[in-house]
């Protein structure tokens, strides 16, 4: 199942960045004060609204889009540089703020976690007909119905959201999971099988439904807001909408808190304040609910029900009952377990340019990066480790294919040797990023990918002689969904990295500014 991505996306890969965005800077009438913003993803959408704030208060707000981990490791470094957080969820908050930072917190607006599933195959499904249970979503993947598409839980909220509440359902509890019921075999043999049906992964919300609607896909679980966002595109092009389905006994929610994040600064304070009281304020939140987000718990108002009724399946009047979520110590081990045990393994093949003008630094930079990645104990640090049956693979190039180097298997010490042959190349020649490419799709093309999360992560720094015709050929008689992830770094030719993004569904990040970060958040997506 390819996708196949147009104009929007190349829009988006241009959006280069670990995890999400850049970020957007709205000016004010007076500069006087910028409030630096570390937010999630799912806010894209609210960056109307953010300009207004911003030339109605006066303050010049500046938003950083980031994955909820990142966020989360940021507080807990001291966020330098950072004003203010707004993540999807409390949890990241609580989990990072381990120096207490974080003032004034509230909730601006909440969505739950749901299943967006085609219209035709909910109802084939019988997902139409009443109430959906974590079992049922179970037993059509166990019998090949349904698959979906999914952030990841170690980097992503709507992704943990999900996957914290799949445990729950599972464990028939609704509340007070612990260390012990994570080691239940029957657990763990579910779990498995439930994120056995995720055909692909991502490290962001917003990304996640972009390439949905780029390609051919059955479902994906996300925020009830973007799925109606999402079906605003699809109907506009005359394609099926989605059916959204609450999983009752496993139902999560986003509450989005905005918080300031305290350095002593009396004017960031205010700053702050002003624009926290500006998004609370009754007419923001009207604006904010008009855009599929819930402003209360127990239903939508009156002037902005046909914004949801217009998504098959919406229930607005629905109490939504979440799932509580367990303590930070079990959250962490089963987050840990998701990435290392539970999930789908990944097949990741990584081709790395090591061309003359890799030369020094870029090559230092290159095995720093490697080291955060394939070192299991700089990649635990980020919730990147290796899982069970993982298959790691590089390729080696300058214009040709230096070499091919592949890990024994998922071991920290199969994988700390695949470094050290990393390590021992030099550099020379020149760049051929499409010949290394179709190598990569040749080696995935020994596996079963139906039992794999494939991903070809590319990074270079120059501009590649050749075409993308060749690849083209090989990608298309491959007829495989294996997405081409390509880091961009020193001298490297954007608009060629995108042309592989665009036709093969995957994104371009950029790694001019630290390569090793660039790594860690391409990681996240597969």
């Amino acid at each position: 199942m390819k996708s196949k991505i147009g104009v929007w996306l190349l829009a988006l890969s241009v959006c280069m960045v670990l995890g999400g965005c850049s970020g957007r800077l709205f000016p004010a009438v007076s500069r006087r004060t910028t409030l630096r913003i570390l937010s999630g993803s799912e806010n894209q959408e609210l960056e109307p609204l953010l300009e207004a704030c911003a030339k109605d208060t006066g303050v010049r707000i500046e938003m950083e889009y980031r994955g909820s981990v990142d966020i989360m490791r940021a507080l807990q470094e001291g966020a330098e540089g950072y004003d203010a957080v707004w993540p999807a969820s409390s949890i990241w908050i609580s989990m990072g703020d381990e120096n207490h930072l974080v003032k004034h917190q509230q909730s601006v607006y909440m969505t739950p976690v749901v299943f967006g599933i085609r219209e035709s195959l909910a109802e084939e499904l019988e997902f139409t007909a009443g109430d959906v249970s974590v079992g049922d979503i179970l037993k059509v993947i166990q019998d090949g119905r349904m698959s979906f598409c999914m952030t990841s839980a170690t980097q992503s909220n709507s992704g943990a959201s999900a996957y914290i509440g799949f445990l729950y359902a599972l464990l028939g509890k609704q509340e007070g999971m612990t260390l012990e019921d994570l080691q239940e075999e029957q657990l763990k043999g579910e779990i498995k099988e439930l994120l056995g049906g995720v055909e692909r992964s991502s490290g962001s919300s917003d990304w996640l439904k972009e390439l949905f609607l780029s390609g051919d896909y059955d479902a994906m679980v996300n925020y009830e807001c973007l799925v109606i966002d999402a079906n605003k595109t699809l109907v506009e092009e005359g394609r099926e909408p989605l059916y959204v389905v609450y999983p009752y006994d496993g139902l999560s929610i986003a509450d989005s808190p905005f918080g300031y994040v305290d350095h002593g600064e009396e004017e960031k304070e205010k700053a702050f304040q002003k624009v926290q009281d500006y998004l609370l304020d009754e007419k923001a939140q009207a604006e904010i609910e008009a855009t599929g987000r819930r402003i209360r718990p127990d239903g939508v108002s009156e002037e902005n029900r046909a914004a949801f009724e217009e998504t098959p399946g919406i229930e607005v009047d629905r109490i939504l009952s979440p799932i509580q979520m367990p303590d930070r110590e079990t959250l962490t081990e089963a987050l840990n377990l998701y990435q290392t045990s539970f999930k789908k393994p990944s097949l990741n093949i990584y081709c790395l340019d090591y061309s003359g003008s890799m030369h020094g630094e870029g090559l230092e930079q290159l095995t720093k990066a490697m080291a955060q990645i394939l070192i299991q104990e700089n990649a635990r640090k980020n919730l990147l480790q290796a899982n069970e049956g993982e298959v790691n693979v590089a390729v080696i190039f300058d214009d040709r294919v230096l070499g091919i180097l592949k890990a024994s298997d998922d071991s920290d010490e199969a994988l700390s040797s695949l470094y050290e042959e990393i390590e021992g190349y030099d550099t020379g020649g020149g760049t051929d990023i499409y010949q290394a490419a179709a190598k990569a799709l040749e080696i995935a093309g020994e596996y079963d990918l139906t039992q794999y999360t494939p991903a070809v992560i590319l990074m270079t720094d120059g501009k590649s002689g050749g075409d993308i015709g060749g690849f083209q050929r090989v990608y298309e008689e491959a007829d495989e969904d294996i997405p081409v992830f390509s880091i961009m770094f020193g001298d490297a030719e954007s608009s060629q990295l995108e042309a592989l993004a665009d036709l093969t569904g995957g994104r371009v990040f950029d790694g001019t500014k630290d390569l090793a970060a660039a790594f860690r958040s391409v990681k996240g997506y597969n």
